[in-house]
């Protein structure tokens, strides 16, 4: 079969509709918010993507496939800091893709102001901001 399902969504529609419900962040305005405070900046790439490419200081790692574990404020596997709905998570991975998906999945959770930043580490990367 090579006709998408009825109902079915492509990639493209489903990180529109995912970028529609957040207020995505620039590099400096995330770098911005965790210095005051106002935010935790997690990193959900891959430990080979770090490896690799390096990685930003103070940022929180827990990867994609357990964020919303640690994250949800019902989960027994949260972490201690996610207690809260009123949590302001800013999640990057590598280019701002997938931080996005993730980003509205924690909102699907309750966590409203979970974001992500704009062209993940690598805009990070070049604006020259503190890192590893």
């Amino acid at each position: 079969m090579t006709t998408p399902p009825p109902g079915s969504k492509g990639i493209d529609q489903i990180l529109a509709e995912a970028r529609s419900h957040l207020k995505r962040l620039t590099p400096s305005e995330a770098l911005a918010e965790v210095q005051n405070n106002h935010a935790i900046l997690v990193d959900i790439r891959p430990l080979a993507q770090r490896a690799a490419d390096g990685s930003i200081d103070n940022a929180l790692i827990i990867e994609r496939n357990v964020l919303e574990w640690r994250f949800d404020p019902r989960s027994d596997a949260r972490l201690p800091i996610a207690g809260r709905y009123d949590l302001r998570v800013i999640v990057f991975c590598s280019e701002g893709y997938t931080s996005s998906l993730a980003a509205k999945s924690l909102q699907d959770l309750g966590l409203e102001n979970a974001t992500d930043m704009e062209g993940g580490y690598l805009a990070w990367r070049e604006k020259g901001l503190p890192r590893k």
